[in-house]
């Protein structure tokens, strides 16, 4: 029985640490297999990539009146690109205003629905046991899209989390070991607050602290809240770890909800994204799996 539970563990991979522990034994039909590590990516990292840099344009550029400082330190054919891509942004943005008499500044939500075609927000989940859940509230999900970003501190296995983790249902544990903080509240806020702070550079926000509030300016940050797939709810996204190059631009880190603990040592930052399994209309939640198995 020992050496059994030992193999298990030993294939044990990213899901939330309380969890396990809780529900593992009794919900076998909510765990989610795979044949090996790779088959574990629904999509490319380059698709992961490519998603966020779309998201995260549109927001500098809805908001780049309160960027002046920040661009005015980026190079010159980056300030040109912005600008040139900023005119066409107000173009489109004065055509819409003349024919659907909307404002001309978007809030982060009609940017991403402008952008993905969706918006997701939290709300009571429809399980009665789960507090809180995410939910598509305007538009539809296409299988394969991003849907949400799992935020907060990134700790390496070597990093004290003892303390933030007591009591705390938002640890999320990555394949290699790997930790994140999700949560909003108490110590983890402080730490996770204080570590951006110390990461800024000047002007430039490396990391989005925004997700702390009931606001965020980065709206796909709120993939602490999805809810474990159950029996009569099947999981219809799925984790998927992302590091971030180092070629991302640096304008538009701000807009990334996850920091590292440790900063003695470089290293790629871990993002985790929430994939669509397929498309998921409006006024569904979101289920994950917390427990997958590779085999």
């Amino acid at each position: 029985m020992l050496q059994k539970l030992v193999s298990r563990w030993n294939r044990y991979k990213y899901r939330l640490v309380p969890w396990i522990a809780l529900n593992l034994w009794k919900n076998q039909r909510t765990v989610r297999l795979v044949a090996e590590d790779s088959l574990d990516k629904v999509i490319s990292d380059q698709v992961v990539e490519a998603s966020l840099l779309k998201l995260f344009q549109a927001l500098f550029l809805n908001d780049l009146s309160n960027q002046a400082e920040f661009l005015n330190l980026l190079p010159g054919n980056i300030q040109s690109k912005y600008n040139e891509m900023f005119t066409h942004f107000q173009s489109t943005k004065q055509i819409e205003k003349k024919s659907k008499g909307s404002e001309m500044d978007l809030n982060p939500n009609e940017t991403i629905f402008k952008t993905f075609g969706f918006i997701i927000n939290r709300a009571t989940s429809s399980l009665y046991f789960a507090g809180r859940g995410v939910f598509v509230t305007t538009g539809r999900v296409p299988k394969g899209a991003v849907v949400c970003m799992y935020p907060g501190t990134i700790y390496q296995q070597y990093e004290p989390v003892f303390f933030q983790s007591m009591g705390n249902s938002f640890i999320f544990r990555c394949i290699d070991g790997v930790l994140i903080d999700g949560n909003d509240k108490g110590i983890s806020k402080v730490i996770y607050k204080s570590c951006c702070g110390r990461d800024r550079l000047g002007p430039y926000k490396t990391n989005d602290v925004s997700w702390l509030t009931e606001i965020p300016v980065n709206p796909l940050a709120v993939g602490q809240y999805v809810n474990n797939c159950s029996n009569e709810k099947a999981a219809n996204v799925c984790y998927q770890e992302f590091d971030v190059p180092a070629t991302f631009p640096i304008e538009l880190r701000q807009y990334i909800p996850n920091v590292n603990y440790g900063h003695n040592v470089e290293r790629p930052l871990r993002c985790v994204v929430l994939v669509a399994l397929r498309d998921i209309e409006k006024g569904e939640e979101l289920f994950s799996n917390y427990y997958t198995i590779v085999h």
